[in-house]
C-alpha cells in the first residue's frame, strides 16, 4: 500500500461509494467501526485485507494506516469511537448481528435527539463487545519467495496447484515456503488459498456475477464445494448475499 499518511477524522456517518472507488491511504485519531451497509467492502492495511459482506463490520485501530475498496455500488457506514469496547489493537472482522446493523444504519443517519443518540451509542457499544470475530482476513507475505507464489494466485485464483509446484516455478522448495506461510501468515498454504479465494468471490458477486460463474473462477470442484465453504465462513449462502 502506497506510503500516504494522511490523518482524517474518524467521523460517525455514511457515504456512498462507487463501484470500484475508495478512499487513499489515511488514518484516524479514533478508533473505528466500518459497516458496508449495501455491497461489499475492503480494508488493507500494510499487513493485509480485511473484507466486510453484509453481516460483517471491520474494527480499525486509532492510527492504523488503512484504505477502502468498494466492490458494487456500496453504502460505507462508519462510527468514530473514543473508547475501546473490543480491547483489540489490530484489526478485526466483527459479526453484524441484525440488531447490531439497525442500531448503526440508524445512528450513522444525521439528526436526531442528542439524549436519543446516546442511547443508541450506548446499545450500540453494548452489542459490539459481544460481536464475535470471525476471520475475513487476507494477510500479505514479505518474503519475496511466498509473495511470488502468492501473486501466481491471486492472479488466477482457480489456479489448483501444489505449494511443491507452485514453488518449482519460482525456484523455491515446498518446506521454505510453508515455514514462511506460518511466520509471514500465520496460517497454512491452504488456509489462505481458501481465504484468497473467498476474498475474490465477494468481489465478483458484488459485481452481479452468477453463483455458478464465481464458484468456477475461483477454483472449487463444485458449486456445491463453494457454497459449502462460503457459508460456513460467513454464516449464509451466497445466493442470500446482501447487496
Amino acid at each position: 500500500m502506497p506510503e500516504i499518511r494522511q490523518r482524517r477524522p474518524a467521523n460517525t456517518g455514511s457515504l456512498s461509494i462507487p463501484a470500484g472507488g475508495g478512499i487513499d491511504p489515511h488514518w484516524h485519531e479514533q478508533h473505528q467501526i466500518v459497516y458496508a451497509g449495501r455491497g461489499v467492502l475492503s480494508v488493507t492495511t500494510e499487513a493485509g485485507s480485511w473484507i466486510a459482506p453484509a453481516n460483517r463490520a471491520i474494527w480499525v485501530p486509532a492510527g492504523t494506516l488503512h484504505q477502502h475498496r468498494a466492490y458494487g455500488e456500496t453504502a460505507l457506514h462508519t462510527v468514530g469511537l473514543t473508547e475501546n469496547p473490543l480491547g483489540l489493537d489490530a484489526p478485526s472482522a466483527l459479526v453484524v448481528s441484525p440488531l447490531l446493523r439497525e442500531l448503526i444504519l440508524t445512528y450513522t443517519t444525521p439528526g436526531g435527539d442528542v439524549d436519543e443518540r446516546d442511547r443508541l451509542r450506548a446499545v450500540l457499544l453494548d452489542q459490539l463487545r459481544h460481536s464475535p470475530q470471525r476471520p475475513t482476513y487476507l494477510p500479505t507475505p514479505r518474503d519475496p519467495r511466498l509473495a511470488a507464489v502468492c501473486k501466481l494466485l491471486q492472479d488466477d485464483p482457480a489456479d489448483n496447484r501444489t505449494l511443491a509446484e507452485l514453488g518449482r516455478q519460482i525456484g523455491a522448495s515446498e518446506r521454505t515456503l510453508s515455514r514462511r506461510c506460518r511466520t509471514d501468515l500465520g496460517m497454512t498454504f491452504p488456509q489462505w488459498r481458501t481465504q484468497l479465494r473467498l476474498h475474490t468471490a465477494l468481489r465478483l458477486l458484488a459485481g452481479g456475477e452468477s453463483v455458478t460463474r464465481v464458484a468456477h473462477q475461483c477454483g472449487w470442484a463444485s458449486t456445491s464445494a463453494f457454497i459449502d465453504t462460503f457459508r460456513r465462513a460467513f454464516g449464509h449462502t451466497p445466493g442470500s448475499r446482501k447487496a
